[in-house]
């Protein structure tokens, strides 16, 4: 019998939402590993929309679980209704509206604050020590919930100009939770907490490195679901 796996949104578009090549690759590498996905997003005003043709905000107004609808095809629940005991296993994909709309990363950094719908799912996910998928940026979550975790954001140095958020794995640190650097391709296992991330789009790779790397993660959390 396939696993259950809920993945988490936080809207649709890598400047303000989920990164859609994430997602899109989550599900794929999901769908292949034989799980049942369910998708939710929390019911919250994005904190901004962003032209991405532009790559600067607008005066709109948008909805986080509306915008995830978009991704998910339409078929998605409010955050709130997830329920840990009916999953073996939840995923986190990346893209700005991690840090924007799922906690307060982009404008407070170490000192931000995490959407109480979010740390309760994660929270109740580990208390059940079931595992816990993230990429991209979704790693500063655990990071933040999950004090003394083990995460990777990709490298702590920004090798051959590939790693330009690499900064992020010294706040990791700051948070009293050790970085573990690997390459695009590659994903790290906390055993301990149950927590696997790769850096995803924290990497400047080509598409199909960052969708192998996602693949490692997606097998790892279905290995140890």
């Amino acid at each position: 019998m396939g696993k259950r796996v809920a993945l988490v949104l936080a809207g649709c578009g890598v400047f303000d939402g989920s990164e859609i090549h994430e997602a899109s690759a989550a599900l794929v590498h999901l769908s292949r590993g034989g799980a049942e996905v369910k998708i939710f997003a929390p019911n919250i005003e994005q904190r901004d929309v962003v032209n991405h043709l532009k790559g600067s905000p607008t005066e709109e107004k948008r909805n986080v679980l509306v915008e995830s609808a978009r991704l998910a095809r339409g078929n998605i629940q409010d955050l709130a209704e997830l329920k840990a005991g009916e999953f073996d296993a939840v995923i986190f994909p990346g893209g700005f509206g991690v840090a924007k709309n799922l906690c307060s990363w982009a404008v407070d950094g170490t000192n931000c604050t995490v959407n109480e719908h979010v740390s309760s799912t994660l929270q109740a996910f580990h208390s059940a020590k079931k595992p816990i998928g993230l990429c991209c940026i979704s790693p500063v979550l655990a990071a933040k919930v999950f004090p003394g975790c083990e995460v990777t954001v990709g490298q702590d140095k920004n090798v051959d100009g590939r790693f330009p958020d690499a900064e992020t794995a010294s706040a990791i640190a700051e948070l009293g939770c050790k970085h573990v650097c690997k390459n695009v391709n590659e994903s790290h296992v906390d055993k301990a907490n149950k927590i696997v991330t790769t850096c995803a789009f924290m990497c400047k790779a080509p598409l199909h490195e960052i969708f192998d790397g996602i693949g490692t993660m997606v097998q790892e959390v279905l290995k140890l679901a």
